[in-house]
């Protein structure tokens, strides 16, 4: 399949998971998953930075459309699109750009995903979350809300890579 329909495809069935399954799903009062995080995790090692951001933009406001929360989950996924550039510019060689096309689980290794999904989802829920508060008296309820968003959002997305992106790359 096309990268750019795999992409599209990817984009709109993350979106109406978050809008339609996760949006209401809170556990304890304290844990929200965005597993519309996992579009940006996954686009290709070669998608230029501009258009990088926008689409991170972009999906972060058609999230903000559903959710009334005017344009916080856009900013946290354009600061999350800046440390994933980072992170890829640190951690993966040029040369293999050609030979590992996308940053999945099955391309890149437990390790190396682990970590990389692990540090930008902190990113983009310690963004998103402290937006929404912006009170220093709310920051340790804030924190713990972060982590466990983190972890769950997390599990979210290693159970979503095993399911169906590990699939394609089996003999």
């Amino acid at each position: 399949m096309n990268n750019i329909i795999k992409n599209i495809i990817r984009y709109l069935v993350l979106v109406l998971i978050q809008i339609f399954l996760l949006k209401n799903m809170v556990l304890f009062g304290l844990n929200t998953p965005y597993l519309y995080i996992l579009f940006i995790l996954l686009l290709p090692f070669e998608t230029p930075n501009w258009l990088l951001f926008l689409l991170s933009f972009l999906i972060g406001l058609n999230i903000d459309l559903f959710n009334d929360t005017v344009g916080l989950h856009a900013c946290a996924c354009v600061i999350t699109a800046f440390f994933r550039v980072l992170i890829t510019s640190i951690t993966v060689q040029k040369e293999n750009y050609e030979s590992d096309p996308e940053p999945t689980l099955a391309i890149m290794g437990f390790r190396w995903f682990f970590f990389y999904a692990l540090v930008l989802i902190f990113i983009h829920h310690f963004t998103l979350l402290n937006l929404e508060v912006f009170r220093f008296s709310e920051i340790p309820a804030t924190i713990s809300r972060v982590f466990l968003s983190s972890l769950f959002t997390l599990l979210l997305v290693f159970v979503a890579e095993i399911v169906f992106f590990k699939k394609r790359q089996r003999k």
